[in-house]
C-alpha cells in the first residue's frame, strides 16, 4: 500500500517532491554520489546499527534540546552543510536556507560555489551566515575571500579538505551534466523542458545565476560544465596541513575543519589551531568504499574530543539520527541533502516544517530516554542492533 502524500513531513516526503520539480541532472547532482555510491548508502545505513535505549518513569518535564556550536546559540545541534549551486535548486536557493535557519534557530553555511553571496544573505536576513571555503591555487584569491567574509560579519569558517581532486560521480556524466556535446546538450534541454515550473520559477525568475561569492573573479553564468571547469582550473590539490596552519594566522574566526575520518588527521586538524572538526566523507560524493562518517564518529572523538568541536555530517535525516551523534559525542551534525531537498520540494515554508519535525523528533526522543539535556545523552544509551 502507497503513502498518503497530503503534507510534506519526513526528509523523504521532501525527496520525493524535489524529484518531481527539479529536472533530473540537478536531482542527481544533490541525490548521487560517487562510484557505485557504496558510501553514500553505508553514510544512512551504519545510523541503523545503532538503537535507542527507552527509560521510563524519570522527570522529563524540562526538555531542552538546545546547545551552542562554534558560539552560536542553537536551538538544537544541527546546522544547515553547505551545499555547491543550492540557487539552482530553488529560487534564490541559499537565501531561502539562511531564512529558514534563522527561523528555526540554527546556523546556516553558504560554499564557496554557491548562487548567493554573503551580502545577499545578509540582506535578506539581517545577519551573517557561516562560510565554507576550498583552497584555491590563487592563495591572495583565497586572503580576498576571507577578508570579504570577515566584512560580512561572517565569524565562523568551514574548510572544506577532501576535495584535493573532484570524485568520480557517474551520475553527472551519465544525465549529460558535465559532458558538453551535442547530445548532451540535446539531453539537458529535454530534462529542462520537462520541468516548467521549474524553469519559470528558478531558471528565469531566480536569476542571476553566478558564484555570487566569486563575482570578482567570474562573472560566467553557472551551469555544472562551468563548475566541473572551475574545480579544474582552481582547487589546489597540493594542500598539506602547513597551508591550514597559514589559513588558521590569517583568518582571526572560528575555524572547522571538515572532511576528517580518521584520529590522525583529526589531531593533525586540531595541532593547527583549528577550533573544531567535522567528521564526513563528502556525502559520499568523493572516494567511495571509505567509512561512513558516523562509523568513525567515535575514533576521532576519542582522539580529539576533549580538545576542540566535533561535528559530523552524512546520512542525517531526522531528529533520532540527530541524538545517535550526539550520544556518541558530537557536538552536532549538519545536515545537507535534507535541507535542499525541502527547499527544492516546498521552499522556504518546506524547509522551515522540516527543521520543526527534526527539533520535535530529538525532543521526543530526550523525553522517552529519559533525558532532560542534550549532554545527558551518552554512547550508553546506545545499543547496536
Amino acid at each position: 500500500m502507497g503513502k498518503y502524500n497530503v503534507s510534506p513531513v519526513t526528509t523523504p516526503d521532501y525527496r520525493r517532491l524535489a524529484e518531481k520539480r527539479l529536472p533530473r541532472f540537478l536531482f542527481d547532482y544533490i541525490d548521487g554520489g560517487a562510484n557505485e555510491e557504496v558510501t553514500m548508502a553505508a553514510n544512512r545505513s551504519d545510523f541503523m546499527r545503532y538503537q535507542l535505549k527507552q527509560k521510563v518513569m524519570r522527570d522529563v518535564g524540562n526538555i531542552d534540546s538546545s546547545t551552542v556550536i562554534c558560539g552560536a546559540q542553537c536551538s538544537m545541534p544541527v546546522a544547515l552543510a553547505p551545499v555547491g549551486m543550492a540557487g539552482l535548486m530553488s529560487r534564490r536557493g541559499e537565501v531561502i536556507g539562511a531564512r529558514a535557519a534563522q527561523k528555526s534557530g540554527v546556523p546556516f553555511t553558504v560554499s564557496t560555489v554557491g548562487i548567493c553571496s554573503l551580502e545577499e544573505i545578509r540582506s535578506a536576513t539581517g545577519e551573517t551566515c557561516w562560510f565554507q571555503l576550498y583552497m584555491l591555487r590563487n592563495r591572495s584569491l583565497v586572503e580576498k575571500l576571507l577578508e570579504h567574509a570577515a566584512a560580512t560579519g561572517c565569524t565562523t569558517l568551514i574548510f572544506t579538505v577532501d576535495l584535493a581532486v573532484a570524485g568520480m560521480r557517474h551520475r553527472d556524466w551519465r544525465n549529460g551534466m558535465i559532458t558538453a556535446g551535442l547530445r548532451s546538450r540535446i539531453a539537458k534541454f529535454r530534462q529542462l523542458a520537462s520541468r516548467p515550473a521549474w524553469l519559470l520559477d528558478v531558471g528565469i525568475r531566480g536569476k542571476p545565476h553566478h558564484f555570487g561569492n566569486l563575482a570578482h573573479v567570474t562573472d560566467t553564468p553557472v551551469d555544472l560544465v562551468a563548475l566541473k571547469a572551475f574545480i579544474a582550473s582552481q582547487f589546489d590539490p597540493t594542500v598539506t596541513w602547513k597551508d591550514i596552519a597559514w589559513l588558521r594566522e590569517i583568518w582571526k574566526g572560528k575555524l572547522l575543519i571538515k572532511g576528517i575520518l580518521s584520529a590522525e588527521d583529526a589531531v593533525a586538524a586540531a595541532a593547527t589551531g583549528a577550533d573544531g572538526v567535522v567528521v564526513s566523507n563528502h556525502g559520499g560524493r568523493q572516494l567511495d568504499c571509505v567509512s561512513s562518517a558516523i562509523g568513525k564518529l567515535p575514533e576521532v572523538v576519542r582522539a580529539v574530543g576533549n580538545q576542540v568541536e566535533v561535528l559530523m555530517d552524512g546520512g542525517v535525516r531526522n531528529g533520532i539520527d540527530v541524538v545517535k551523534a550526539v550520544a556518541l559525542g558530537a557536538k552536532g551534525v549538519l545536515i545537507g541533502r535534507p535541507w535542499v531537498w525541502a527547499a527544492a520540494g516546498a521552499g522556504e515554508k518546506g524547509l522551515t516544517d522540516l527543521l520543526g519535525v527534526f527539533q520535535q523528533e530529538i525532543q521526543v526522543a530526550m523525553a522517552l530516554m529519559g533525558v532532560n539535556r542534550l549532554d545527558e545523552l551518552k554512547a550508553d544509551l546506545l545499543e547496536t542492533a
